[in-house]
């Protein structure tokens, strides 16, 4: 196998994207988006990860143009801007900045890790993951695992939702119960989403666009539901724990609502306010502000924003030390490919060897193994310092040495190789001339002259 290729991307996330384009940018499924992908001419591998906040395609094509033209449709129904692309090296970058956290709305948080491993095997499954996306995306992962093992991106709680079920958690014994999250936008998904990390029951989302709600609910894997906004007092009769995180300028409960829920606590993250204060005077209702929650987050955060700074470090390490693993690989294919022809060679022309001198006089076992190991060594000679200038060509970013290779030995060869990595120049000059006896490939003695 030919270990090149380049890898494309497309991001459409919370960055710089609403939650309806991410939404208008998913597939049915990340599989389905692999398979679509798989589908144009040139992509010989690809990927997607498709969460709340993210969908984002990969390829590897020979070619960056291929790949390009193969996102080119990734998320025509999304406004100018929302749509991120990124090169070969930002891609990789990218993809172990989101396993480490770098790129959620919570920093650090751990869920993002699951969902990566997830869309792997969903990738694998259909064919998506070759030698690149592997070494790629298992790298990836081990840099999310080294970042929260190693550092404190993930101590603590950061954001308002999860310290929202942190209350909660200490109020209440939330096994078997029926919680409510009202609102479908970051806080009302992070409340779900630390929510599903409990022992809650059921999880009822309400949202006044219901498929954002379906699509946190899909998200979960407690048992859970969408409904409407207008459904709310009706789904607040049955919660125990009430989370509201709106942007509506107007009260979504008031206190005749609660009034009617019997033992309730409810928690309102919402600014401008989504609760009524009279609801803290209601009997059976346990009722607090993002005041109350404020404090605890403001600590942790801080420490997770430091803690980031050793995550970057980490980042830059990891991934020199995978670009440098890419260039021996390739510089790994061209030798093996010049070790094959090489072989060829050698074996026929000692099998050539071998009939001759059975003709002059039958050789001994010994005297066969000697011919053969001289043969051995010559080919091991002759191509040490070869071997040597290819690693040395892949280190130096000279793919043109390494192309000239591969055209020379292997048959199978196309004549071209991916793009050359950001940064890196075609060395100057022809390949030397070839005597007319060598053992070459015709096909590649008229290249050599053409050229």
């Amino acid at each position: 196998m030919n270990y090149g290729g380049v890898i494309s991307a497309v991001s459409v996330s919370h960055t710089n994207a609403t939650v309806d384009d991410i939404e208008a940018a998913c597939r049915d499924s990340e599989r389905a988006l692999v398979e679509e992908l798989l589908a144009h001419e040139g992509v010989d591998e690809a990927f997607a990860i498709q969460t709340c906040n993210r969908a984002e395609a990969y390829v590897v094509t020979a070619d960056a143009a291929v790949g390009r033209r193969a996102l080119s449709n990734f998320a025509p129904d999304v406004r100018d801007g929302a749509v991120v692309e990124m090169d070969h090296e930002e891609s990789i970058r990218h993809l172990m900045r989101v396993a480490a956290g770098l790129e959620s709305l919570v920093v650090g948080e751990d869920q993002i890790l699951g969902q990566l491993k997830t869309a792997m095997d969903e990738a694998r499954a259909v064919g998506g993951v070759g030698e690149m996306l592997d070494d790629t995306l298992t790298k990836a992962i081990h840099v999310g695992e080294r970042a929260r093992t190693e550092t404190a991106i993930n101590e603590g709680v950061v954001s308002l939702g999860s310290a929202a079920v942190r209350l909660a958690e200490g109020t209440l014994d939330l096994d078997g119960t029926t919680a409510l999250v009202v609102g479908a936008g970051e806080m009302g998904t992070l409340a779900a989403r630390a929510l599903d990390t409990t022992s809650v029951g059921t999880i009822l989302v309400a949202n006044r666009t219901v498929p954002h709600a379906e699509h946190v609910a899909s998200e979960i894997t407690t048992d859970a539901s969408a409904v409407a906004l207008d459904a709310v007092p009706a789904a607040t009769a049955e919660a125990d724990l009430v989370i509201t995180a709106t942007g509506s300028p107007d009260y979504v409960l008031d206190a005749e609502t609660l009034r009617a829920s019997g033992e309730t606590l409810v928690i309102d993250l919402a600014q401008p306010r989504d609760v009524d204060p009279e609801a803290s005077d209601v009997d059976g209702v346990r009722f607090h502000d993002i005041d109350t929650l404020e404090a605890v987050t403001a600590e942790t955060r801080a420490r997770r924003q430091a803690a980031a700074e050793d995550v970057r470090a980490m980042i830059d390490d990891e991934f020199e030390r995978l670009l440098d693993a890419y260039k021996r690989k390739r510089a790994d294919d061209a030798i093996s490919a010049m070790y094959e022809s090489a072989e060829d060679v050698k074996q026929r022309e000692l099998d050539t060897a071998m009939t001759k001198l059975e003709a002059q006089g039958e050789l001994t076992d010994e005297q066969r193994q000697t011919v053969a190991a001289l043969a051995d060594a010559l080919v091991g000679q002759l191509l040490s310092a070869p071997t040597k200038s290819l690693r040395e060509a892949a280190a130096e970013d000279d793919w043109t040495t390494i192309q000239t290779a591969m055209q020379l030995f292997d048959p199978e060869f196309g004549g071209d190789l991916p793009d050359l990595p950001s940064g890196a120049e075609p060395r100057e000059g022809k390949p030397k001339d070839v005597p007319e006896d060598a053992d070459i490939p015709k096909r590649v003695l008229e290249q050599l002259s053409d050229d």
